[in-house]
């Protein structure tokens, strides 16, 4: 695979939106949209954060993306911030669901959902699904798991709602970045079966300097890991621009098959993107159809029965 950000298509007169775009693969990923000719909106929690990458965007990009606040763990912000998106334009061209947490200490989120899960999987799938009317037309939906996908067994609606005594964050970690290739893989099968214009594949960056690998340490107040997690990462892993490359790829590419799952090439640790295999559990679909009626219950959101019937 030869591919690199030189062989992205001009994407003028094309929108996209980018959660999680203030740092790591979501700055990178907008980057290279704006670079590309893209219309971006920029969704992150924080507005003045959001406002001060704008900035620096529009100086790289050579284009001004437009800032919208989201926060994932506050199924009331995404219903906001999708029903901005909605009221503002009439289609999104690319939704890449990129922004996420990484081996917290235990926290919930604003609706009492386990913090990673919560982010990582429900805030998506909320997300997805009220600006689902603004994506079929042709639209391509990405969504961002990773290689710890592969260390957990399954999953159980219990992990929704896990409570502290049974918390480890390894794990949730990877069975939200399991839920979100279930997600991926079962919205895929779901449009197919409606006819829908609407492609959904995933991607996952292997190993990629973030901010990420220092976020859990310091939620936890552990200056010291923080900074060792800092350190180690930096000398090992490749860039965030590169870790971003499987992401571009996904949401490019002109051949790329419906359900596809794109990753790095080297042993999916690093290198150029190619098409990668989730594993069995992932490729379940009794399991996504369970996480989907799960995730529906626990949002309120349907984005196939209130959108595709």
């Amino acid at each position: 695979m030869t591919w690199s950000t030189a062989d992205i298509p001009d994407l003028t007169g094309r929108r996209a939106l980018v959660t999680g775009a203030t740092s790591g693969l979501g700055y990178e990923t907008a980057l290279e949209l704006l670079r590309h000719g893209a219309d971006v909106i920029v969704a992150a929690r924080n507005p003045e954060k959001a406002a001060r990458v704008a900035e620096t965007l529009t100086q790289k990009g050579g284009r001004a993306p437009t800032v919208l606040e989201l926060d994932l763990a506050d199924l009331v912000s995404v219903q906001r911030a999708a029903e901005e998106v909605g009221s503002t334009y009439d289609r999104l061209d690319l939704l890449i669901n990129n922004a996420g947490v990484m081996a917290t200490p235990y926290r919930q989120t604003v609706d009492g959902f386990e913090l990673q899960l919560g982010t990582n999987h429900l805030g998506h799938f909320a997300l997805t699904g009220r600006l689902l009317p603004l994506l079929l037309t042709g639209s391509r939906v990405v969504t961002v798991s990773s290689f710890m996908h592969k260390t957990v067994r399954g999953i159980s609606e219990d992990d929704l709602r896990r409570p502290a005594g049974t918390y480890r964050k390894w794990e949730a970690y990877g069975k939200s970045k399991l839920a979100n290739l279930l997600f991926t893989l079962e919205l895929d099968r779901r449009v197919r079966a409606a006819g829908a214009e609407l492609l959904s594949v995933g991607a996952h960056p292997g190993y990629a300097a973030t901010q990420l690998q220092i976020a859990g340490p310091e939620l936890a107040g552990n200056v010291r890991r923080a900074r060792f997690a800092g350190a180690a990462t930096r000398l090992v892993a490749q860039s965030a621009a590169a870790g971003a490359w499987p992401s571009l790829y996904a949401a490019t590419y002109a051949d790329l098959r419906p359900g596809s799952y794109v990753g790095p090439g080297f042993f999916e640790y690093r290198g150029r993107p190619k098409v990668v295999l989730p594993t069995r559990t992932a490729q379940d679909p009794e399991l996504a159809q369970r996480l989907w009626a799960w995730s529906v219950e626990a949002t309120g959101v349907n984005p196939v029965l209130t959108v595709l019937r």
